[in-house]
């Protein structure tokens, strides 16, 4: 299970590189969405709700061809914002990185707003009646408390940006070296003859990344509690 080309290389860096990256990315607009649907009353809310655990029923595949419809050529987006600024993100690995933000931000929202509503609300009570602001509240206690909500659902999001295959393969395609995630190359090598070991090679690797961003994770969990 040796012999990778350069190809299966640059996909095994192009998982990591669009997994953390649309987690980096997502990570302050999932806080914000859980806190505003965990501390906050206001209309729309259910809509906002709906919305946000959306592509968690849909297919990848049709969350992926939406996407190419909003930010292709002659998308609605893309023809009015993406072009007139020359940015062309279909069929690049930006292109990736913003379905695997959509497909996986449904996971972190839910992690980090249950911490969230984990959290005695007499706390939040309290440092409001003592002055805190409420960016004040937020720094020094909703996110403390909420930390290993926000841990847990940056693992999530991450393992399911290792995965991701539907929605990618419509919007960045499947070229090697340039698109192609690790996903994409096991498809690719098990749809063609005596492709077998290598994609076995490929889903060996792609197992081990996960065990140990899932060790890490515990790790850092324990070490979390240990400290509270």
């Amino acid at each position: 299970m040796l012999g990778f080309t350069p190809a299966d290389y640059s996909a095994m860096y192009l998982s990591l590189k669009v997994a953390i990256t649309a987690t980096l990315l997502s990570l302050p607009f999932g806080f914000a969405v859980a806190y505003l649907m965990t501390f906050r009353r206001f209309r729309g809310r259910v809509i906002l709700d709906v919305a946000v655990n959306l592509p968690l029923t849909l297919p990848p595949v049709v969350i992926g061809f939406l996407l190419l419809i909003l930010l292709g050529q002659q998308g609605l987006i893309g023809r009015m914002v993406l072009q007139p600024l020359g940015i062309k993100l279909i069929f690049t690995w930006k292109a990736a990185v913003i379905a695997t933000s959509v497909v996986g931000f449904p996971l972190m929202v839910r992690s980090i707003r249950t911490a969230m509503e984990a959290i005695d609300g007499r706390l939040v009570q309290v440092s409001r009646l003592l002055g805190a602001g409420m960016f004040d509240r937020i720094i020094t206690v909703i996110l403390p408390l909420s930390v290993r909500g926000v841990i847990a659902g940056s693992v999530l999001m991450f393992a399911r940006g290792l995965g991701e295959f539907g929605a990618t393969v419509i919007v960045a395609g499947n070229i090697p070296g340039v698109t192609q995630t690790i996903p994409l190359a096991i498809y690719e090598y098990a749809s063609s003859p005596k492709g077998d070991v290598m994609a076995l090679s490929l889903c060996a690797v792609s197992v081990s990344i996960s065990v140990v961003v899932l060790v890490f994770h515990e790790w850092l969990g324990r070490r979390i509690v240990r400290n509270d």
